[in-house]
């Protein structure tokens, strides 16, 4: 968790993160990459669980945008873009999801 002023050194320690884990499962041969996704707004963090068994977590609607975020790999929402500085921009480039269709009756949201 980065506060929104620090986009630049998340968006630095998504891609470093995601370099160093994809080489360290590449080198144990296991087929896999990294999934990692980025979203600004409110969240909880902090130990949650019984007594004898907590466990760190990071819960919340901004938790929940981020991890349905369309991605195979590193992605980051708007939110996150529009607090980059110009030389972390650079790194990015605009990923536009397959569009839907959906009843007119039905709300979903601002879609």
């Amino acid at each position: 968790m980065f506060p929104e002023d620090r986009a630049d050194a998340a968006v630095q320690a998504m891609l470093d993160l995601q370099g160093s884990g994809d080489a360290w499962l590449k080198q144990r041969g296991i087929p896999m990459r990294h999934t990692i996704k980025a979203h600004l707004g409110p969240a909880v963090c902090g130990s949650f669980g019984t007594a004898a068994d907590k466990r760190f977590d990071v819960y919340g609607k901004t938790v929940n945008i981020a991890a349905l975020t369309a991605s195979q790999g590193l992605a980051v929402t708007a939110q996150v873009f529009r607090h980059l500085g110009p030389g972390s921009r650079k790194l990015l480039k605009k990923h536009t999801p397959p569009v839907t269709y959906i009843p007119l009756e039905e709300n979903h949201g601002n879609r």
